[in-house]
């Protein structure tokens, strides 16, 4: 049962980072380009990702598999983790305490974006092209807007420290002064993410996005 638990936790922990860690940085930098290039270069980079050879694969096997596994045994550890942070309250502990509420929230903000999103393509509700456009009416709701902001800023602190733990349990970083430095890195990797998810949202803000997205109302409208 300890082997067991051993290696599930390993592979938590791999899986975490590779490939999820990878999907994750991916998908910040190709949703960031509607903060710098607008409407056009945000559809140029879905329209690239999707048009990948045996995208559906690629996604199945290094996305939606990896991340159900971690995602589930994740709130697993989370339920059974004990933590002492009111008895020790240093850096660490409440680490691992927000480790945890992270992961959760994680959890829910994730499934439920693919949901909305990718759940949506593949019923026909939503085409790639007007994923922009999707974004932008859900962003005009202001419990929306600020659910997707800490659901990001949530995302990005999981992954950064548990980069950071990463580091650690596969023998990266060996000692106290390698462990501070990495904490160092990843909080400022932390800070770097969060800070590009949120202009990421502002750009779908924009009013090219608003008023593509009133066009798109306007046809559904008509069409109905």
């Amino acid at each position: 049962m300890k082997r067991g638990y051993f290696y599930s936790r390993k592979l938590h922990s791999l899986l975490g980072v590779i490939p999820l860690g990878f999907f994750l940085i991916t998908h910040m930098v190709s949703n960031f380009s509607a903060f710098e290039g607008g409407k056009e270069s945000f559809q140029d980079k879905v329209a690239l990702i999707n048009g990948l050879p045996l995208v559906f694969f690629l996604e199945l096997f290094g996305i939606w598999l990896p991340l159900l596994y971690h995602g589930v045994y994740g709130l697993y550890i989370a339920y059974t983790s004990r933590n002492n942070v009111g008895n020790y309250n240093y850096g660490r502990n409440v680490a691992f305490l927000l480790q945890r509420i992270t992961g959760v929230i994680t959890f829910i903000f994730v499934t439920w974006h693919v949901y909305e999103t990718r759940v949506q393509i593949a019923l026909g509700n939503l085409r790639h092209e007007d994923l922009g456009t999707y974004m932008n009416g859900i962003f005009a709701n202001p419990f929306m807007l600020a659910f997707y902001v800490v659901g990001a800023v949530a995302a990005s602190y999981h992954f950064a420290n548990g980069l950071w733990a990463f580091f650690v349990s596969w023998g990266v970083t060996v000692g106290p002064r390698a462990q501070a430095v990495s904490a160092k890195i990843c909080m400022g990797l932390f800070v770097i993410m969060s800070v590009l998810f949120v202009l990421a949202i502002v750009g779908m803000r924009k009013e090219e996005f608003e008023a593509a997205s009133a066009l798109l109302e306007t046809a559904k409208s008509v069409i109905g």
